[in-house]
């Protein structure tokens, strides 16, 4: 697709950017005087850059018969359905009259001062100088019917003829006022005007009451209708259907209108295809109304002209005009195929502040807030929305269509998703990108609204800003409150004994138990100060300390989702917000949704674990919690302690013999357990129970033997399996065990002759040798999971993983179900993280 400015040429001041106001403010009284902008001043200029309506050039047609003697009206009054244009007509009446030779008279009451009469000045226009009708008493009908025939065919064009009016009422004229005697020459002037065969006048009065300035004003405009309605035929030179083409006309030299018709189809088949054109109008239709308003779109003037139109102080035709005419100046380097509302800058001040005027600065805030800011949510969209949109500002772009659609004088305001769309998409996207902006735009923007299937923008905070609001106010003393408040839900009781921010070693025992203490922050010195001291004194059972302190990258995170739950609780609490029923409801859902976020939020900020070691401390990273993982803090260290190996709930009689008597032939059970109590690094059972049970599974089967230290030799105790880990009880090598077995076996009678072999299995009184284990080359397993003890065979595949180069799980989970959404947001996107490939 063509870019506009090359099929629609804008004229030259357009594009210069001599965009003042007074280019598109028509003045009578200006070009009477041969000044102004030549576009009014210069005929030919007024009439290349005028769209002649139906209207007007009926206006022009009845007024040069009137002037010819041929007929037509005598007094005609102008009206414009959608305000402007009044001025205009008058204008084009005044350039045609040099063409029907005809004298003018031009009254405007803007240019006259109270000290001033409307029959003076017509006198002193028509002859150069005020004889017969000076004074400030009405000439009467005579007179004035003396001048008007001697300078037929006289034109007579009156604009403003309400503000002299107002003025003139605070002129005493007698008993009278000049006001009234001004409203009484009107009624002689067009009583005589119909009398003359060549005389005709064109007035213009207000359209709005606004514009009559005050009660007195109103009085005097009835009057004036009164006295002008009673000879006077209404015209009205512009029909809302012929806007676009005003339009086009002033602001557009040369158009293409091949390639507006090409650029309008390809657009109409887009929007056809992606099902956005409005419901009301058949494609064929909004085409026809594309190609008159072309380069804007239809939404466009319509916006403009009947919503914003409908403030009183929006000037229609020349408000409109000055608005698009630096919308043009402002997109004359862009490579647009048409013109949108989403393309209203509204960083550009000059934009900007031409509809501020009619809705108020205190929307600078609310534009800058969410839409120009470089950190204003609209911005914080069009990044969100990926790689392959950025440069469509797609979140922009919608968030101004809302802003133009969003005020009006009358009750209408807002942008239905069709209507956004339409106008922030690009054929170079998919319009359900739009869609997905607008949905985030009203999760970032603070003064967005919607109502009904409507969304607008006002000055009044939405519930993001009171959130943030809130958020911003929340002090550090209260967030440090409800974060201890959270690890202390989070702790549910177990194997570990918690111990909360807790610095000083003398608060925390010494003594078998094992023991978890929660820092508030990573600090090695007073780690490093529990672990040696109780207090005073040496620590003894260092071994059995652990620390959890925070992942500082993820406090951020944590203190927003912390912030947000506290400020959703005062909200729903708060007795001086005026909440809508719909917001509250939100309210209630965000709170819960905060509540369970914070649960995730807390382990994911209290995820590492410092576990004392021979060279001082290593580290494990619990990780990223599960999706819907209901385990406490406690419970996650201590499952992954466990799963590591670093604590046991069961250790293998192998495991005590290759660690433990490896080159030595025996070793002290108290030993055993007191190293793994006391030295950092050793693994720590659970219980003393744990030791106790993998000595007897080891005697049992033949392992090791049990015995006790007898002057400084082991001895071996045949037949007792149970350990107390006390005294001089030893674990000894299975071999000593063995021969010291042998040695006290009563020797075999020697065997007399006669003896013979009767074939039966005589007893033998020697211990058997535990037959040797072959190792396992691979093992596959196939189980059904109970239901709650997944976490219980996590320490079995972290020892296979150890044990194995390749460890492959497969799952099957039948007899239930999970929604596709679930599949794709926890099943797979866990995978993936994780970096695992299924």
């Amino acid at each position: 697709m063509r870019s506009f400015h090359t099929i629609a040429v804008p004229h030259e001041d357009i594009l210069a950017g001599r965009l003042t106001m007074d280019i598109f403010a028509a003045d009578l009284w200006e070009v009477s005087q041969d000044r102004g902008p030549d576009e009014y001043r210069d005929a030919d200029t007024f009439f290349s850059k005028t769209y002649l309506t139906q209207g007007l050039d009926n206006l022009l047609r009845v007024v040069e018969r009137r002037l010819g003697g041929e007929g037509g009206d005598p007094v005609i009054q102008i009206q414009t359905p959608f305000g402007g244009g009044k001025t205009h007509s008058l204008i084009a009446m005044y350039h045609r009259a040099a063409e029907w030779k005809a004298n003018t008279v031009v009254v405007v009451g803007t240019a006259l001062g109270p000290e001033e009469t409307l029959w003076g000045l017509m006198e002193k226009q028509l002859t150069g100088q005020i004889t017969k009708l000076s004074g400030q008493a009405t000439p009467g009908k005579e007179a004035i019917r003396e001048l008007l025939y001697d300078n037929q065919p006289a034109l007579i064009l009156m604009d403003e003829v309400l503000e002299y009016v107002t003025k003139a009422a605070g002129v005493k004229v007698t008993d009278s006022s000049l006001a009234a005697q001004t409203i009484a020459f009107m009624q002689e002037l067009t009583e005589t005007a119909s009398t003359l065969e060549k005389t005709c006048i064109a007035v213009t009065l207000p359209a709005s009451i606004v514009e009559h300035y005050d009660e007195r004003a109103e009085m005097l405009f009835q009057q004036l209708q009164k006295v002008a309605g009673r000879i006077e035929k209404i015209y009205t030179p512009v029909q809302e259907n012929e806007i676009t083409k005003i339009i086009r006309r002033r602001l557009f030299g040369d158009v293409d209108e091949d390639d507006v018709k090409k650029n309008v189809a390809e657009f109409v088949e887009y929007a056809e295809r992606e099902s956005m054109l409005p419901p009301e109008l058949q494609p064929s239709e909004y085409r026809d109304r594309f190609i008159d308003s072309y380069p804007f779109m239809p939404e466009v003037v319509d916006v403009l002209y009947h919503r914003w139109g409908s403030f009183p102080t929006f000037q229609r035709t020349r408000g409109v005009l000055r608005l698009l005419s630096l919308l043009i100046h402002s997109l004359k380097e862009a490579n647009k195929p048409y013109i949108s509302l989403a393309d209203f800058d509204l960083a550009n001040q000059d934009i900007r502040q031409e509809l501020l005027k009619h809705i108020g600065p205190e929307y600078n805030s609310v534009i800058a807030a969410d839409i120009t800011d470089v950190a204003a949510g609209s911005k914080k969209v069009d990044v969100s929305l990926g790689l392959s949109y950025q440069g469509l500002s797609l979140g922009s772009r919608a968030a101004t269509t809302i802003f133009l659609h969003s005020f009006s004088g009358g009750q209408e305001r807002g942008a239905t998703l069709g209507e956004i769309k339409r106008c922030a998409t690009t054929t170079e996207n998919l319009s359900s990108v739009v869609v997905e902006a607008t949905t985030q735009l009203k999760g970032r923007l603070f003064y967005l609204q919607d109502s009904g299937d409507r969304y607008f923008f006002s000055n009044q905070p939405n519930l993001n800003r009171i959130l943030l609001t809130n958020m911003e106010n929340i002090e550090g003393p209260e967030l440090d409150e409800e974060e201890l408040r959270l690890i202390k839900e989070g702790i549910v009781g177990g194997n570990l004994k918690v111990f909360i921010w807790e610095e000083n070693s003398g608060d925390i025992p010494d003594s078998e138990d094992l023991k978890l203490v929660i820092l508030k922050r990573e600090d090695k010195k007073v780690m490093q100060n529990i672990l040696r001291n109780k207090g005073q004194t040496p620590r003894v059972y260092r071994n059995m300390l652990f620390f959890l302190y925070p992942l500082e990258s993820e406090r951020p995170g944590f203190i927003n989702a912390l912030k947000r739950r506290i400020a959703y609780e005062r909200i729903e609490s708060g007795k001086n917000l005026s909440l809508s029923d719909d917001q509250k409801q939100e309210v209630k859902a965000e709170l819960k949704k905060a509540v369970e976020n914070l649960k995730e939020s807390i382990r994911r900020l209290y995820r590492v674990v410092a576990i004392p070691d021979k060279g001082g401390f290593k580290e494990a990273d619990l990780g990223v919690p599960t999706y819907g993982e209901k385990a406490g803090l406690d419970q996650a260290v201590y499952e992954r302690l466990r799963s590591d190996g670093e604590i046991l709930e069961r250790i293998a009689p192998l495991v005590i013999k290759e660690k433990y008597l490896s080159g030595k032939e025996y070793v002290l059970t108290e030993q055993l357990y007191q190293s793994a109590l006391k030295t950092p690094g050793e693994p720590r059972p659970v219980s003393r129970t744990v030791l106790e049970q993998g000595i007897s599974e080891g005697v049992d089967r033949g392992i090791f033997g049990l015995g006790e230290l007898v002057d400084g030799k082991p001895c071996y105790i045949k037949g007792d399996t149970t350990a107390n880990l006390s005294g001089n009880e030893i674990v000894i090598r299975e071999e000593i065990c063995r021969k010291q077995a042998e040695e006290e076996r009563e020797p075999e009678p020697e065997p007399q002759p006669g003896d013979e072999d009767d074939g039966t299995v005589k007893p033998d009184d020697d211990e058997p040798t535990p037959p040797t284990k072959e190792a396992r080359e691979a093992v596959q397993l196939s189980f059904q999971v109970p239901k709650g003890k997944v976490s219980s065979i996590m320490g079995m595949m972290n020892l296979l993983q150890s044990k194995f180069g390749t460890l492959r799980i497969e799952i099957s989970a039948t007899d239930g179900e999970i929604s596709e959404q679930d599949y794709e947001d926890k099943i797979e996107e866990t995978l993936r993280q994780l970096g695992i490939e299924f």
